[in-house]
């Protein structure tokens, strides 16, 4: 029987592989729309579509916005922005550059922002320093964009 912690991983990977394909839908679908920024906006509202049933079947309750606003940090919300920002970026960058480089690009990205935000315990997450371990992990992962980079410089020379 798997422990949590390996379901955990699954259900990771499984969120980390829908990303190609969203990025390809998307950029797909900025084409079909006439610009990008309108296929942000529909795969936004889809979010929404499909979040607001799942919510309405577990019967969330309606949250406290202005509570949330009036106690909680600037950044809370800040989620949305990047969230633009990240599917305008994917619909229009993953075209050119291929779903691989593009994908390999956004985890060097996250990999990055992800060990300051431990190292520091930014944004509500516990302190975890930098090991030279994660700092050996990055290294990997940016040597792969590197890698991938330059696969696809020397197919198109």
């Amino acid at each position: 029987m798997p422990n949590l912690g390996s379901s955990l991983l699954a259900a990771a990977l499984v969120a980390g592989a829908a990303i190609p394909f969203q990025a390809g839908a998307n950029a797909m679908l900025g084409r079909l729309l006439g610009h990008p920024l309108w296929a942000t906006m529909v795969s936004l509202a889809v979010s929404v579509a499909l979040a607001v049933p799942v919510m309405l079947a577990f019967k969330v309750p309606v949250p406290s916005f202005a509570t949330a606003a009036a106690t909680g940090p600037w950044w809370i919300w800040i989620g949305g922005a990047a969230g633009v920002v990240y599917v305008t970026a994917a619909l229009l960058l993953a075209p050119k550059m291929g779903a691989a480089s593009f994908v390999v690009a956004v985890i060097g990205g996250q990999m990055v922002a992800s060990l300051v935000i431990d190292h520091f315990g930014l944004m509500g997450f516990l302190q975890r320093p930098a090991s030279l371990a994660r700092v050996a992990g990055l290294v990997l992962i940016v040597i792969g964009l590197v890698v991938t980079q330059w696969a696809n410089a020397a197919k198109a020379g």
